[in-house]
């Protein structure tokens, strides 16, 4: 068995993939409510964040194994 933090990770890097994919979408259809902070792409940042933070998870805690 995995521990908890194994899946954790991998649902942070799912939404992590799906954010950054929003924010690609984003850049090249501008939504039509603009915000002040459009240049900055924080749609992008944030998933990118996530996406780390899950990667680390889950290479930390690929080898531990959970249980008898």
């Amino acid at each position: 068995m995995r521990p908890i933090w194994y899946f954790v990770g991998w649902i942070l890097m799912l939404t992590g993939g799906v954010v950054i994919l929003s924010g690609i979408y984003n850049v090249f259809f501008t939504p039509p409510n603009v915000s002040v902070l459009k240049g900055l792409h924080p749609d992008l940042w944030w998933g990118g964040v996530l996406f780390l933070i899950g990667l680390l998870y889950t290479l930390k805690n690929k080898d531990v194994r959970v249980g008898p």
